[in-house]
């Protein structure tokens, strides 16, 4: 047991998939996090959740409490947490085997306060990770963006692009991104991660049926001439979509295309 979970007396539970704007409700009543991880978040996957909050954070792999009875998984906080009071959670929380468990049985299974979060809405849109997930495939990131109360963002590893960028349009960063829920497939405003720095820039996701055909995460930065990249994960922020991805005849239209994008991106960030 660590000195922090010996002195934690709220917490907060559930999956926290997205970090949204409904799961700061839930931590702003708590002092730390206690993420029931499924391996299956896409939104921000397993560590990636700590990026949004300054509270303390602990996992538990849900393979491995799953089979716990609501009683014994309330027993294992209480061991986790021994000053343990309050324990916040949102309306629609199950926990235990078969889901067994809901926030009125931990009412009567724990001795503090339990305070239950109601469902939480922007623009009458209730908000849930499943929701937001659903308007990233669907080419809605203004709303998703609300929900989460920031811009999306997702990381990757760079690597190695066609090379066609330098030589025949705009040089690009090129990624590989695994676990996150990918936005429909587009070209975007947004901006580009490289350490501590954050530069406006024009991002690309999806198949180059202009070129060779594969699939692609790339970014091309507006005021910044690319060197090697040095760092081991850039991150993107995607703030607005541009246009959706479409088929062009010849790499003239193209490029003619890629500059229209630039000066729309930099008219969204504020850059003209």
């Amino acid at each position: 047991m660590s000195r922090i979970e010996n002195s934690i007396e709220a917490i907060t539970l559930g999956s926290f998939d997205g970090m949204h704007v409904a799961h700061q409700a839930l931590i702003e009543a708590a002092e730390a996090v206690a993420v029931i991880e499924r391996q299956s978040g896409t939104l921000t996957p397993g560590y990636k959740r700590s990026w949004y909050t300054d509270k303390p954070m602990d996992f538990y792999l849900f393979d491995r409490i799953r089979s716990l009875s609501p009683k014994a998984f309330v027993a294992m906080l209480r061991e986790h947490y021994p000053r343990l009071r309050k324990i916040v959670v949102g309306y629609d929380f199950h926990f235990g085997v078969g889901r067994g468990g809901n926030a009125e049985t931990l009412k009567e299974l724990f001795d503090g306060e339990v305070r239950i979060v109601p469902e939480i809405k922007v623009e009458g849109v209730p908000v849930h990770a499943r929701t937001i997930r659903e308007l990233l495939r669907n080419g809605d990131l203004a709303l998703a963006n609300r929900l989460l109360g920031r811009c999306y963002l997702i990381d990757g590893e760079p690597v190695r692009g066609q090379g066609r960028g330098s030589r025949e349009f705009v040089p690009t960063i090129n990624l590989q991104v695994e676990g996150y829920e990918l936005p429909a497939e587009g070209v975007y405003a947004g901006y580009t991660h490289l350490g501590e720095a954050c530069y406006p820039s024009v991002i690309f996701l999806g198949y180059r049926d202009s070129t060779d055909g594969s699939f692609a995460v790339e970014t091309h930065l507006l005021d910044k001439i690319i060197g090697p990249v040095e760092e081991p994960r850039v991150a993107l922020e995607f703030e607005a979509l541009l246009r959706p991805n479409r088929r062009f005849d010849n790499p003239a239209e193209l490029k003619e295309q890629i500059y229209l994008d630039i000066e729309k991106a930099m008219a969204r960030l504020g850059l003209d």
